[in-house]
């Protein structure tokens, strides 16, 4: 039996560790707060993260580093991007030789404009053969309440890529497919959340659906042109992990960085809406270091511009507006 270690507590580490538990794996999530954990072993409920969703009773939990990653193949790590090398620094001892490390985090490291498969490579001293990143259109709460979705399984290792597919497969709430293309993969997921934050400033200024359709196709140009300038499969953003993580993203209200964008849009400063939003919204922070690693490679992309000048540069949304408006006239395809 495949033992999964998932660390980090919130709505999308506990779901896809509901995930790993019914799909027959024996799973254990890591979390720092006793009181969530507790509840979780005791109550079978995450009821911080997951309010009135049953958990598996065969899932545990712990706040032992060492227990959690006892004889673990697989180490999924759910901890907001920007926290990753910290926390895996303290945990990288007790990580087993031979584990598979997995990423769910959607991410672009302040400072090094590292995507999370890199500092994952990095702090833990492991070949890429034995990263794996797991990336879609995955909102929790939907999940979690059992519903129908699907996600792409990264590696550039195809046979671990299917070893990880097989641990997470199950049929009819879970269906994930398999790809080589991490850093395509990555950039999808990073990325969108970015311009999440755009089409939600769009919605909380009245915008309508023209405007909404129009930031995520030029959002997905932009996507896509990083992704071409950093050597992605151009056939990934097409896929889950591309435009179907993107459209999730940008149109449910169960998006974090939708709302935090809505709430933006709607007048709320920036310490309004970080105060009134209680899990990480991780293109705030994301949405400096994609423009850092779009600059350092020659990439524009104005969305992602506009974005940073609202959320840490005090720019209005009307001035954000009026900029990506009237930009000069230019072919559909520029720059790919």
């Amino acid at each position: 039996m495949t033992k999964a270690a998932v660390f980090g507590t919130g709505s999308w580490g506990t779901t896809y560790a509901m995930i790993l538990a019914e799909a027959g794996n024996k799973t254990i999530l890591y979390g720092r707060r006793r009181e969530v954990v507790e509840s979780i072993d005791r109550t079978h409920m995450n009821t911080d993260y997951l309010p009135g969703i049953s958990l598996p009773t065969s899932l545990r939990a712990t706040t032992d580093v060492a227990e959690a990653l006892d004889g673990a193949d697989l180490v999924v790590l759910a901890v907001p991007s920007q926290t990753l090398r910290a926390n895996l620094t303290a945990w990288r001892e007790h990580i087993p030789r031979e584990a598979i490390l997995v990423s769910l985090m959607k991410g672009i490291e302040l400072g090094t404009t590292k995507r999370m498969s890199e500092v994952i490579r990095e702090v833990a001293g492991v070949p890429q053969e034995r990263v794996a990143v797991v990336s879609g259109p995955n909102l929790a709460k939907e999940i979690a309440q059992r519903q129908p979705a699907a996600s792409v399984v990264a590696c550039t290792d195809e046979g671990v890529a299917a070893r990880l597919q097989e641990a997470c497969h199950l049929p009819p709430w879970f269906r994930p497919y398999t790809n080589t293309d991490v850093v395509g993969v990555e950039l999808g997921g990073a990325v969108k959340n970015v311009i999440a934050l755009a089409v939600g400033v769009a919605h909380g200024m009245g915008m309508g659906e023209n405007v909404g359709a129009m930031l995520m196709t030029r959002g997905l140009a932009e996507i896509s042109r990083l992704g071409a300038a950093l050597g992605a499969d151009p056939h990934t953003f097409a896929g889950l992990a591309g435009m179907g993580d993107l459209v999730a993203t940008c149109t449910s209200p169960l998006s974090r960085n939708r709302t935090f964008g809505e709430n933006l849009g709607r007048g709320m400063t920036l310490e309004q809406v970080i105060a009134a939003t209680r899990q990480t919204a991780e293109g705030v922070k994301s949405c400096e270091s994609v423009l850092e690693l779009a600059r350092k490679h020659g990439v524009e992309m104005p969305i992602t511009e506009v974005v940073v000048g609202v959320v840490h540069d005090g720019m209005s949304p009307t001035e954000a507006g009026m900029l990506l408006m009237s930009r000069s006239p230019k072919p559909e395809r520029y720059g790919t």
